[in-house]
């Protein structure tokens, strides 16, 4: 029988040639590790050579969560250890640079918890959508001594500038969803229960277009708005040295005491918790 770091996780949906989804389902906190890495990765190599996929909505089926934080109970070496992917960065930094740059819309409906890898999906995706009354959005790794991994610093001042990436970053603090659209985190937050109809009425809309001006006008944005490799890469070597960094080995261990990965409360109010922690 599959452990529970076997088990499929990421499961891709052909809803239509032109029209996919991304259901995140690794319960019971959608927490992101070494085994979820070759699972994304199929997905985005999946959207790269297809012909036919104009968009793809990332989603969760875990109640309360859309995607969290790097699994800190595996050993560091399973990740560090892992080749390249085709941008020659680790393979987490590289999925989600190539995510924002495939030919394909990539849009993120959040409704639950989006920390640490799950915010950085979301950024390295085309458009955001949120819950307005259940989305949560945290870049919370600073709070524990450590470096966020997957480029949030070279993405969040393009979406909101300097002051509000600096505070959404050292605050390491939870973002509700209304926050997160008056700060451009997110596209719009939305009454939940008129998010999914929301996101499935535009995702179908643009999976009408031709395919062709769809990925030449990303393209162009892409130009104006995206970060270059060279601003990506060192968060991922900053995320690794401070993993190892004994002030990151102390927070985290008080995190592991309180019941990080294991306490439904402190993954879900993980912005109070470390707020807890001290110096």
């Amino acid at each position: 029988m599959a452990n529970a770091s076997q088990r499929q996780q990421i499961f891709l949906e052909r809803r239509a040639p032109a029209y996919w989804r991304v259901v995140l389902n690794n319960p019971p906190f959608n927490i992101f590790g070494p085994d979820s890495i070759p699972q994304l990765n199929k997905v985005i190599t999946a959207l790269e050579s297809d012909k036919d996929v104009k968009v793809v909505v990332f989603e969760s089926a875990v109640p309360g969560f859309f995607l969290t934080h790097y699994d800190f109970t595996r050993d560091l070496e399973e990740s560090t250890s892992m080749a390249p992917g085709p941008t020659g960065m680790h393979p987490l930094p590289d999925m989600l640079v190539r995510l924002s740059r495939v030919p394909v819309v990539s849009i993120v409906s959040i409704r639950g918890r989006a920390t640490g890898v799950g915010s950085e999906l979301a950024l390295a995706s085309d458009m955001r959508f949120a819950s307005r009354e259940k989305a949560i959005l945290s870049q919370w790794e600073v709070g524990a001594a450590l470096v966020p991994g997957g480029g949030p610093m070279a993405r969040l001042p393009r979406l909101m500038g300097r002051g509000r990436a600096l505070e959404v970053l050292l605050g390491a603090d939870d973002i509700d969803g209304d926050l997160a659209e008056r700060y451009g985190y997110v596209n719009r937050s939305l009454p939940d229960w008129e998010l999914d109809a929301f996101v499935e009425k535009l995702a179908l809309r643009i999976a009408s277009f031709d395919k062709q001006a769809i990925a030449d006008t990303k393209r162009l944005v892409d130009i104006a708005s995206l970060p270059p490799d060279s601003e990506i890469a060192p968060g991922w070597d900053g995320f690794i040295t401070s993993v190892s960094r004994p002030q990151a080995q102390k927070k985290i261990g008080q995190l592991m005491k309180l019941g990080l990965q294991e306490n439904s409360d402190v993954e879900a109010r993980l912005g109070h918790y470390t707020g807890t922690l001290g110096d």
